[in-house]
């Protein structure tokens, strides 16, 4: 059986992050001992989604891809910027 990304099983669970500010619920995905999130990414996302956990999720979720197409191993504020962008284009 296959288990699921330990990133996937962050996102997908929100309550085991309650209470923890956006920021803080950036840096603590996946239980990570290395950054996954510059603080200007997450300061971006957190602002730009006012605080709402589904639109972090879903900003979180674009800037991981964006992330990955760049080639990059830590999401910067130029991939969270186009994740902003995309979200807000799909809105």
């Amino acid at each position: 059986m296959q288990r699921p990304h330990p990133a996937a099983r962050a996102l997908s669970s929100p309550t085991e992050r309650a209470g923890l500010s956006g920021i803080c619920a950036l840096s603590h995905l996946a239980d990570r001992t290395d950054p996954l999130f510059t603080e200007d990414a997450a300061t971006l996302i957190h602002t730009a989604s006012r605080g709402c956990p589904r639109a972090i999720n879903n900003l979180v979720i674009q800037a991981l891809q964006a992330t990955f197409i760049a080639d990059k191993t830590i999401v910067d504020e130029s991939c969270a910027r186009a994740a902003v962008n995309e979200v807000i284009a799909a809105e």
